[in-house]
């Protein structure tokens, strides 16, 4: 409920209110004392990041998204920076390319990801107070992009891939077939890695259901492939494979997986079960062959976001949707269904109000 009169606080006013309330806290024993000087740290640090003389109600969401990005990006004096470069060893380097990289890790002395995801709340906590006490019309946490993650930290871009970067995904994961003979025999992974990256965007499983399927899960019905799916709570679903996904399927239990022993669907070139870690590695790879303006970073749960947008996106039915992703009900679809740019001119073009009527068939009487 929107309040009957707007106080026009500056952020800086907003937050001197806010931390005098959140300190009275600890006298009634609501909060402890350290957990409220947390509060406070990080409201003070949200003047700095967006001016004390700013009107908290002039925020919008993308304001927000600016600020949450600007903390990620903010040194944090606790955590000093690791040695980089020759003087910083193998081990030095090794971790540095990998805080380089683009899986959303902060580079070393910046922000850690829980430090991240704690900042996110505090501050959505003001606002909620802020919502309430009538200084703010609305509060912008509702239309912030920025999702904060314990591991991962802050991420700014959309879950769900374009349909031009799914399609280069794609586009990619399909030519790996071409690499199948290069390589030393017992370390070829390329029909696994496109099989991988095919499943993922075209059926969005959980990553956890990936890594678990076994081949028997795999079975043909009518001339059908089909995959049975072991999700959660011991609910399983019978998926059927889209036929370039089960050629795909055909050439990898045909090919590099022919010779093991083991159950499991996705080995290592080692001929042990794929790790839930070892899938965003493929994904990654599978990325560095896609033209660099189709590329996105992405990762196995966003590209189980892009199937759900993309699907519900083309008007297929709710439910058929939903029991392809697993889920025991439709209100869950809202949470794995991203806006996509340009969807809401394209659905006005082919209004189905304004459409001319059809001719009647000649005869007709």
């Amino acid at each position: 409920m929107r309040p009957a009169e707007l106080n026009r606080l500056t952020v800086a006013e907003a937050v001197d209110r806010y931390v005098e309330l959140v300190r009275a806290k600890t006298v009634t024993g609501a909060l402890s004392t350290a957990t409220a000087e947390v509060y406070a740290r990080d409201a003070a640090t949200l003047v700095a990041l967006a001016g004390e003389g700013t009107v908290l109600d002039d925020l919008t969401g993308e304001d927000v998204d600016a600020i949450l990005l600007a903390f990620a990006r903010k040194p944090d004096g606790r955590r000093s920076p690791r040695p980089r470069g020759p003087e910083a060893g193998p081990e030095g380097r090794g971790r540095a390319a990998q805080e380089a990289g683009d899986g959303g890790r902060p580079e070393a002395g910046l922000q850690s990801a829980s430090s991240q995801a704690r900042f996110r709340r505090s501050i959505s906590a003001l606002f909620k107070h802020a919502a309430l006490s009538g200084w703010v019309q609305i509060n912008p946490m509702a239309a912030v992009t920025v999702s904060a993650r314990e591991r991962g930290g802050l991420r700014a871009e959309r879950r769900a891939l374009t349909r031009e970067q799914a399609q280069g995904l794609i586009g990619a994961a399909r030519q790996l077939g071409e690499d199948e003979g290069r390589g030393r025999r017992d370390q070829r992974t390329a029909l696994r890695d496109g099989l991988i990256v095919l499943l993922l965007t075209a059926l969005g499983p959980r990553v956890s259901e990936l890594v678990r399927a076994n081949v028997e899960d795999f079975y043909t019905n009518d001339g059908v492939r089909y995959w049975r799916i072991f999700g959660k709570g011991g609910r399983t679903r019978d998926v059927p494979l889209p036929a370039d996904v089960a050629l795909a399927l055909e050439a990898y239990l045909g090919g590099e997986r022919a010779a093991s022993v083991e159950k499991a669907l996705l080995l290592s070139w080692r001929g042990r079960r794929l790790a839930r870690q070892d899938v965003q590695a493929v994904i990654d790879r599978v990325q560095r062959r896609v033209d660099p303006e189709r590329r996105r970073t992405v990762t196995p749960h966003g590209l189980r976001h892009t199937t759900a947008t993309h699907l519900l996106a083309d008007a297929v039915d709710m439910d058929a949707v939903r029991r392809v992703l697993g889920h025991s009900d439709l209100s869950t679809l809202g949470r794995y269904r991203d806006e996509l740019p340009g969807e809401l001119e394209v659905a006005m073009r082919a209004h189905p109000l304004l459409r001319a009527p059809r001719a009647a068939p000649e005869g007709s009487g």
